[in-house]
């Protein structure tokens, strides 16, 4: 039975649901769809969606914040506009040593587009990407 027959959904860990909530909801402009338990934690998680889908599980755990990669991506059309967008509402945009960057903080993508990249409260790296 292959996988791709099957919705896929990213899961990114936060040391307390609250702080999360107020940064995906309230910069981010991302809506609960759902929440519920995380473990131990009967309020602790939260189910985001995107183009119409749920596509992010947001959950309470002791694990947050130690992942030094990209977790999930969101690919965008205006890039620029997004990236203003966020700052504005106090997102930093995050910027890495040896890499080129704009005057917004986004950087050429190898083989063409561009992307930019963010962190939450814990430190979980997302990052917004474009074709042009």
């Amino acid at each position: 039975m292959p996988l791709d027959r099957f919705p896929l959904r990213a899961s990114i860990a936060v040391s307390d649901i609250a702080t999360a909530v107020e940064f995906y909801e309230g910069k981010l402009g991302l809506r609960a769809l759902q929440s519920g338990p995380s473990a131990t934690i009967p309020d602790g998680g939260r189910v985001y969606g995107s183009a119409g889908r749920p596509a992010l599980n947001v959950y309470q755990s002791a694990t947050a914040g130690r992942s030094p990669a990209t977790l999930v991506t969101w690919y965008v059309d205006d890039l620029d506009q997004l990236v203003d967008e966020l700052t504005a509402a106090g997102v930093e945009i995050v910027r890495y040593d040896g890499l080129e960057h704009d005057a917004r903080g986004i950087t050429p993508r190898a083989g063409g587009g561009r992307l930019a990249w963010l962190r939450d409260p814990d430190g979980n790296i997302l990052a917004l990407e474009s074709d042009v």
